[in-house]
């Protein structure tokens, strides 16, 4: 029940789209993520070393903050992220650095980008540059299906 409440606070402060504190505006990336996950290192990793500022925040269970980003079960993958300044993104998962960069280019009207489980290739995951899978767009309501945002390695 402690370790839940703790979470709770930490999710209020930091994955609210109105409390995140961001140190360098949309160059701050906030990474929720379990300890031991080493694909999740690498994708952190692979973002700072692109010239973002990465706040990571290891939590034994993501549940709660995967709830609260609301990223559908199916969506779900090892870690969550939030990007941005006036307006914050959710990025969920092995999201490439190309999705990244388009994302906050164009600042669609969007809750956030996924790329659901772990799909061979992908940052993190061995990094293909040529590796096909799907990053997806979240609507603003629960009931949105996430939609095509962009397909890799085309």
């Amino acid at each position: 029940m402690i370790r839940q409440t703790i979470a709770a606070v930490a999710l209020a402060g930091m994955v609210s789209f109105s409390g995140i504190a961001l140190a360098d505006g949309d160059k701050t990336v906030t990474v929720f993520k379990t300890p031991w996950c080493g694909c999740c290192q690498v994708w952190t990793d692979a973002v700072e070393k692109a010239g973002y500022h990465v706040v990571v925040k290891d939590m034994e269970d993501l549940s709660a903050i995967k709830k609260e980003a609301g990223i559908p079960e199916d969506m779900e993958a090892c870690h969550t992220a939030v990007v941005g300044s006036d307006r914050k993104y959710i990025v969920e998962g092995h999201v490439p650095l190309e999705a990244m960069t388009k994302m906050m280019s164009e600042r669609p009207d969007i809750r956030g980008i996924v790329v659901p489980g772990m799909p061979a290739g992908s940052l993190g995951m061995g990094h293909d540059p040529d590796a096909e899978y799907t990053v997806f767009s979240l609507g603003w309501k629960s009931s949105d299906a996430p939609q095509p945002y962009m397909t890799t390695g085309e």
